[in-house]
């Protein structure tokens, strides 16, 4: 079994988590004792670990995560760990050139026996743009043609025309090589149609949203899935949580999330996985206790329940 089958099953949900492993005010982490908790997570039960590649401090925006470069950091966790999938949350195409991220993609999913799942973005920080010489209008359009170029490079000898990144014409290979099919993952829409996701990605990572509108959401992925002549593919979401001591705790709202006890947040994980979710990632970034005591709390009293 791949470990994106693990992660990713249809009518079934798993949890996992997005760094920094951390409890934190403002917008950079301490990132401390980060390859312990990441141990421990995998331990626990958790399916994955999610990676953020932003390459600039935003002050305007919030959130460095975890800091270091994601594929560096990816690699560093990889060492520490076994098993447990290493997914991105999201790859930046557009400010990265698809030769370098595809060499990247076959070194890590050799070095890690298969382990990368791959989310990817066009970005939401436009300040970031002019500091990679690209123009922010043309985003939705280097997203595709970087798509577009990293599937091609995959193959032997590669030929591709792209209009932004330069071309190959078959004298040249890309190595290492690997030639199993590396999940790629669409987050948001990323300046692209939902049928174009859902007739190229393998799968569609989305934000939190209230039940009604993510009923709607999922309703349109299924229509989209349909109307290009794909089988299903899953569906993925983000959800920042703070778990309380006091497990019966009521929810009440944080960030993109909810701060409650571990019997609402096995409700409310119950709840999106009838809706169809099928991994939600958590971000512990809003707790009010440490992280390693939140992971320890989940782990014991939610993760059983979505093993």
């Amino acid at each position: 079994m791949s470990v994106y089958s693990k992660i990713a099953s249809k009518g079934k949900l798993t949890l996992g988590l997005v760094f920094p492993l951390e409890a934190y005010s403002g917008a950079i982490a301490k990132m401390e004792n980060q390859e312990q908790l990441a141990k421990r997570a995998e331990e626990l039960g958790f399916k994955a670990l999610w990676f953020r590649d932003v390459p600039f401090n935003d002050p305007t925006f919030g959130d460095a995560g975890q800091l270091y470069d994601p594929w560096v950091y990816m690699t560093h966790i990889m060492n520490q760990t076994k098993k447990i999938a290493l997914g991105s949350a999201s790859i930046i195409l557009p400010l990265r050139h698809p030769v370098h991220t595809a060499k990247a993609i076959n070194s890590l999913q050799i070095l890690s026996n298969e382990r990368l799942v791959l989310g990817v973005a066009s970005g939401d920080r436009p300040i970031e743009y002019p500091a990679f010489d690209q123009q922010l209008e043309n985003k939705s359009e280097l997203f595709r043609d970087s798509f577009h170029y990293i599937k091609a490079l995959q193959g032997d000898f590669p030929k591709y025309e792209s209009k932004f990144y330069g071309n190959t014409n078959g004298g040249i290979d890309l190595l290492p090589k690997y030639y199993k099919k590396t999940p790629m993952l669409v987050t948001g829409h990323s300046g692209q149609s939902l049928d174009w996701i859902a007739e190229h990605s393998d799968g569609w990572l989305y934000y939190p949203r209230d039940f009604k509108t993510l009923d709607l959401v999922l309703q349109q992925w299924r229509e989209s899935l349909t109307k290009v002549e794909k089988k299903w593919k899953p569906f993925m979401q983000s959800l920042y949580v703070d778990v309380t001591i006091d497990s019966k705790s009521k929810p009440t709202p944080i960030h993109l999330g909810f701060k409650s006890g571990t019997e609402y947040l096995n409700a409310h994980l119950k709840l999106l996985e009838s809706y169809g979710v099928n991994h939600v990632i958590l971000n512990l970034k809003y707790g009010s206790r440490p992280a390693n005591e939140l992971i320890e709390d989940i782990g014991e009293h939610v993760i059983p329940n979505f093993s």
